[in-house]
C-alpha cells in the first residue's frame, strides 16, 4: 500500500505528482505561464522513479513526443499554456482519429485575464472541435486527482484526453494528499498498426467512423465520473473547474439557497447526470471561467431532451465575459437572476485622494536585452534608417516601452519574422524591417520563417537575443545551450551572420550598422546578441558579482545612463546626477562604457566577473 501524506503544494506540482502516481512514463512540454512548473517538477523529481521528462523545442514537438509514446502503449502527458495548444493543433486533431494505446493526457493551462498572455483563449472549445474530452479541476487536490482519473479514462477508451486548468488552479497552493509514485508504465514494444497509425485518406475515412463510435462511448462514460452534486434548493447552479469554488463560497457566504452541480468534464457534458439534476429545478444558472462553453452545450442538450427551463449565464450577459470570475462578479450575477439585493453594493468604501505613480514593467538590472535595445537605437540613428521593429513574445517585449520604443508590433511566437516579411512585401519593399526574437522563440517558431526569408530573398535584419535560457517563464533550458545560432543561420544561407556580446557596446553598434548595410543592399542579415540572463548569472556565480558606483565629482548629470539605458538600478538624484543602487546593480558594465565622462567605476575585479558570466 502506498505511503501518503498531506502537503501544502502548488497546483501545478499537484498535477505533476498526480502524473507520477498514475504511472506516467513519458512527459514533454514547452514552457509557458501558467503551465511551466509541471514539467519542471517532473524533471526534478521524476527521474528517481524512472520517468522520462523533457523540455521540447516547441509545443507541436512536445505533443508528438508524448503522443508517440502513447501509441506504443506507454502512459504519457504533454503540457503547454493555452496559446501553445495552437502550435500543436495538427497532431492533436489527428490523435483523435488514431486513438491511443496507453493513457495520454494533454494539459492546457488557460490564462483568464491575460496575466501573462496575449489573449483569453478558452481551450474547452478545442475539445468540442477535436472530439477530445476535457477534464477541469477546481483546486490543487482535484488537479492531482483529475490527472490520474484522466490518464485512466484515456487508457480505458483508447482516446486522448485534455485537462484544462487555469491560473487560479495552477498557481495557488492548497493542501494535497500525495502518495508514493507508481512504477512508470512503459510499453514493452511498439506493435505496428499502419491502418490506424498511418493517416492516409483511405485509412482516415474509416477512422472517422471509429472516432464517432468511441465518442458515443465516451459520452456515456463521462456519466460515471465523480461529478459533485449539492442538493439545496429549486435553483440549480451548474459549474466546472474553478467556477465551482467561486459559486460554493458565494452561496455559503451569503446564505443563498441553491443546488450546485459541478461537472468534472465540461466536454462532453454528462447528459444523464445533468438531466437528472435539471428535472428537480425550475431555473438553471451556469457559472464558468472563460466562454459560455457549458451554457451553449446545455441549451442544445436540454432542447434535445425536451426539457424547458430558463438557462442563464455568460451568453445572457449575467456574468462578465472579459477577465476572471471573482466573488463580486459571481454575487452580482446571482443577485440579478435571483432578484435579491447584492450585499456587496452596501459595503462602504473609503476614497483616497491620491493617484499612485504608474509602474510599468522594466528590464531587470543588468539585463543584456536592455543593452541590446540601447545599441540598436544608437546604430539605427547612426545609419540614418527608420525601420519598423517587428517584435515577438518574450522578456524583450519590454522593448516596446520608453526609452527604446523598438517593438512596433507583436502578436504570437515567431511573428517577428513572418509579420516582418509581410510588411516588407506589403509596402512593395519600401520598409526596412528589423525583426527581434529570442533564442528559445527562434528555435520554437523562428527557424521556418528564417528559411522562408532566405528562400524568398526578403531583405531584413533578424536580431536574435540569446540570453542562454527561456527567461520569461523561469529560466528553463533551451536548444541554444547545445546548438550555435550563428552556425544555424549560416547553414540556411543568410548573407550576413555575426554573434556579438551586448556588453561590448561599441562593437555591437558597429556590427548592427554592418548588418543594416547588408539589408539595404537586399540581403538577409542575422545578428545574435549573446549574453546570459542577469538573474541566472547572479544565481550561478554570486561570489563573482561586481557592482558599480558613480563618482559624483566626475558625473555631469547628462542623463545618458538613466535615460537611454533605462537600468532600474540607476536613478537621478535631485541634482540630476546619477546614483547606482548597490542592492540592485549586478555589474554588467554597460553604463560605464557609455558614460562620456568616465564617472562610473567598478568596485572589484569586473573582468573576472564578466568572463565568468560569459561562461553561460
Amino acid at each position: 500500500m502506498s505511503n501518503c501524506t498531506t502537503r501544502l503544494i502548488l497546483g501545478n506540482h499537484a498535477i505533476a505528482h498526480g502524473a507520477l502516481e498514475a504511472g506516467v512514463a513519458v512527459a514533454a512540454g514547452y514552457p509557458g505561464t501558467p503551465s511551466s512548473e509541471i514539467i519542471e517538477y517532473l524533471i526534478d523529481y521524476g527521474k528517481e522513479f524512472g520517468i522520462y521528462a523533457e523540455w521540447s523545442s516547441n509545443e507541436k514537438v512536445a505533443f508528438e513526443v508524448a503522443y508517440g509514446a502513447a501509441l506504443s502503449g506507454a502512459r504519457s502527458m504533454t503540457t503547454m499554456k493555452h496559446v501553445g495548444l495552437n502550435v500543436a493543433m495538427d497532431p492533436l486533431m489527428s490523435s483523435a482519429y488514431t486513438g491511443v494505446k496507453g493513457g495520454f493526457v494533454i494539459v492546457t493551462a488557460d490564462d483568464p485575464n491575460m496575466w501573462s498572455s496575449q489573449n483569453e483563449q478558452d481551450n474547452r472549445w478545442v475539445g468540442l472541435h477535436a472530439y477530445i474530452p476535457v477534464f477541469e479541476p477546481y483546486d490543487p487536490q482535484s488537479a492531482k486527482d483529475f490527472i490520474r482519473l484522466a490518464i485512466e479514462f484515456s487508457e480505458k477508451y483508447g482516446h486522448p484526453v485534455m485537462m484544462r486548468t487555469v491560473t487560479r488552479v495552477s498557481h495557488v497552493r492548497g493542501p494535497v494528499t500525495i502518495c508514493t509514485p507508481e512504477v512508470p508504465k512503459y510499453a514493452r514494444e511498439y506493435v505496428k498498426d499502419p491502418r490506424r497509425h498511418a493517416l492516409i485518406p483511405a485509412h482516415a475515412r474509416s477512422l472517422k467512423e471509429d472516432l464517432l463510435r468511441r465518442w458515443s462511448n465516451i459520452e456515456r462514460g463521462v456519466n460515471e465520473l465523480p461529478h459533485t452534486y449539492i442538493n439545496d434548493g429549486k435553483t440549480l447552479i451548474i459549474t466546472s473547474g474553478v467556477a465551482f469554488t467561486y459559486a460554493l463560497e458565494t452561496v455559503k457566504n451569503y446564505g443563498i439557497r441553491a443546488s450546485i452541480l459541478n461537472v468534472a468534464t465540461p466536454v462532453p457534458l454528462p447528459r444523464k447526470v445533468i438531466t437528472d439534476a435539471v428535472t428537480r429545478t425550475d431555473k438553471v444558472i451556469v457559472i464558468e471561467e472563460g466562454d459560455p462553453v457549458i451554457e451553449y452545450q446545455l441549451k442544445a442538450l436540454l432542447y434535445d431532451e425536451g426539457i424547458r427551463v430558463p438557462i442563464l449565464g455568460k451568453a445572457e450577459n449575467i456574468f462578465n465575459r472579459v477577465g476572471e470570475l471573482t466573488i463580486n462578479s459571481v454575487m452580482s450575477g446571482l443577485s440579478k437572476v435571483l432578484d435579491i439585493e447584492n450585499p456587496l453594493t452596501s459595503i462602504k468604501t473609503v476614497k483616497v485622494d491620491y493617484t499612485p505613480p504608474s509602474r510599468p514593467p522594466v528590464f531587470c538590472p543588468g539585463c543584456p536585452h536592455a543593452a541590446s535595445f540601447y545599441e540598436l537605437k544608437v546604430a539605427t540613428a547612426k545609419s540614418g534608417v527608420k525601420p519598423v521593429f517587428s517584435g515577438d513574445i518574450g522578456c524583450y517585449s519590454l522593448g516596446i516601452n520608453n526609452p527604446f520604443n523598438e517593438q512596433d508590433l507583436l502578436t504570437n511566437m515567431g511573428s517577428s519574422l513572418g509579420l516582418g516579411m509581410g510588411l516588407y512585401h506589403g509596402t512593395n519593399g519600401r520598409t526596412m524591417v528589423i525583426s527581434i526574437i529570442g533564442d528559445s522563440t527562434f528555435f520554437h517558431a523562428g527557424l521556418p520563417a528564417l528559411v522562408n526569408a532566405v528562400y524568398n530573398k526578403t531583405p531584413m535584419l533578424i536580431l536574435i537575443l540569446d540570453n542562454r535560457v527561456t527567461a520569461m517563464t523561469g529560466g528553463q533550458p533551451n536548444p541554444t545551450s547545445a546548438i550555435n545560432i550563428e552556425d544555424v543561420a549560416k547553414a540556411v544561407g543568410v548573407d550576413y551572420a555575426r554573434t556579438i556580446d551586448p556588453f561590448d557596446s561599441k562593437r555591437a553598434q558597429e556590427v548592427l550598422m554592418e548588418a543594416m548595410n547588408i539589408v539595404k543592399k537586399g540581403g538577409v542579415a542575422v545578428v545574435v546578441m549573446k549574453r546570459g540572463c542577469a538573474l541566472e548569472a547572479a544565481r550561478l556565480f554570486r561570489n563573482y558579482v561586481t557592482r558599480y558606483y558613480v563618482n559624483p565629482d566626475a558625473c555631469k548629470a547628462c542623463g545618458i545612463c538613466y535615460n537611454l539605458i533605462a537600468c532600474p538600478a540607476i536613478v537621478p538624484l535631485e541634482n540630476r546626477k546619477a546614483w547606482i543602487d548597490p542592492n540592485m546593480c549586478v555589474g554588467c558594465s554597460v553604463c560605464a562604457q557609455v558614460c562620456p565622462y568616465d564617472a562610473i567605476k567598478p568596485e572589484g575585479n569586473v573582468k573576472d566577473w564578466l568572463r565568468k558570466w560569459a561562461e553561460m
